[in-house]
């Protein structure tokens, strides 16, 4: 463990030259809404926007130490992880070909391309990412290359390690919580292991997606399994299967200890960062955070740092953003109304709204019967009570309704 400590330190040193250390920010609004001290350790700050760039450096630079005739490298990223490589690549002047979903969004393919330059080829190749990263395997033993795994390798731990040996000389105490996201298990791994060693006095939470829980998968069968599902908003943390390095070195978990974060509360907790704190957050980004809803009379009066792992937001994302998180915050539904077909039916409808009630979506699906037609009608409200009132004159009035907020299968043809 100290050896490891040691090499977390000088990777950190070697770090240098490459950024300054990302702030660790005391942030007033949320150490005032859960009576605690909450700091926020701005990995969304790095040239490339997260913490990947941390590793891709260590396990590059790692490489050319012991090799420095290496001069080729490949991974299979749609984000972090493909720009972490391409910056590096064009710091040592190395070539990296970076494999990319064919569905991999155009301003992801943009931004890596604009941090490698010219050291960079971009291949697009596979629907899915298991396809992506097959087809780089072979191309990486075909041409002699060094493959650069997210998270699963030592060097890439390690780069990630330097997190924690930067918040540690920030705050200048061992804090009592930090609070880290789960993907791939990269960045827990690296930091638990250099705060266990060095402040171990410190505890932990970790956080994954609901869709994509694969360290509290692997906490269950005591080993890595895949994920039969997966849900992949929280794009940057929805990993089907957790490393195998890296559950060896969080295999001392408690389960209890490994908190779920819904995807929708999670839009809640991006939009609420950025309105109130200007901070912009992505989906993963958002994890730590998020989990304070989670921990509440836990951290009172505790020092909590919450390891804000990336702002890589792709703004076309923030309509559906906004629309989870509204739907999660019960001020907004969708339901289909059985319409009967007479004079006055529409009127009779609409009188039932309140005045802060506003009409989203009015759309006929179809006529059902000769005296009924179905309409999909999503409403917008301020209190989320209000629905309730409107339901209570629904019934009253005989009106037949169904509310599809929560179906995920209707609300995916339907809304």
């Amino acid at each position: 463990m100290t050896h490891f400590a040691d090499a977390a330190r000088q990777t950190t040193r070697a770090l240098r030259e490459l950024f300054p250390r990302t702030p660790l920010q005391r942030n007033d609004f949320l150490s005032r809404k859960y009576g605690a001290e909450i700091w926020l350790k701005r990995e969304d700050l790095t040239p490339v926007r997260s913490y990947k760039l941390r590793g891709a450096y260590n396990a590059m630079r790692k490489v050319r130490s012991l090799n420095p005739g290496q001069r080729h490298f490949v991974c299979a990223s749609a984000g972090n992880h493909a720009q972490g490589v391409a910056f590096a690549s064009h710091h040592f002047g190395v070539q990296a070909t970076i494999f990319m979903p064919v569905t991999t969004p155009q301003q992801k393919i943009d931004k890596t391309r604009a941090f490698g330059g010219d050291n960079v080829r971009i291949v697009l190749t596979g629907d899915y990412f298991d396809q992506t990263l097959a087809a780089s395997q072979r191309f990486c033993a075909e041409e002699g290359a060094h493959f650069l795994s997210p998270f699963d390798d030592e060097d890439v731990i390690e780069g990630q390690a330097s997190v924690a040996v930067e918040l540690l000389d920030q705050l200048g105490q061992s804090p009592d919580l930090v609070i880290l996201p789960v993907g791939g298990g990269g960045l827990s791994s690296g930091v638990t292991r250099y705060l266990r060693a060095e402040s171990p006095q410190t505890a932990f939470r970790f956080v994954e997606p609901k869709g994509g829980a694969s360290l509290t998968a692997a906490l269950a069968a005591h080993e890595p399994v895949t994920l039969k599902r997966v849900d992949n908003f929280v794009d940057g943390a929805a990993v089907a299967r957790i490393g195998d390095r890296t559950f060896a070195a969080l295999n001392w978990v408690n389960p209890a200890e490994v908190l779920i974060a819904p995807e929708d509360r999670i839009c809640t907790t991006m939009l609420t960062m950025l309105n109130t704190e200007g901070i912009v957050l992505e989906p993963a980004g958002a994890l730590a955070v998020d989990a304070l809803a989670d921990l509440g009379p836990e951290i009172a009066g505790k020092t909590v740092v919450c390891v804000t792992s990336g702002g890589n937001f792709d703004f076309e994302r923030l309509p559906e953003v906004k629309e989870r998180a509204l739907r999660y915050s019960g001020v907004k539904k969708y339901f289909i109304l059985r319409m009967p077909q007479r004079p006055g039916a529409l009127r009779e409808f609409l009188a039932m709204l309140g005045p802060d009630d506003d009409i989203a979506r009015f759309e006929y699906l179809k006529k059902s019967a000769r005296n009924f037609g179905s309409v999909l009608i999503g409403i917008e409200t301020k209190d989320a009570a209000n629905f309730q009132k409107l339901f209570d004159q629904l019934d009253a009035a005989a009106f037949q309704y169904r509310d599809i907020t929560q179906d995920e299968i209707l609300s995916e043809f339907l809304i």
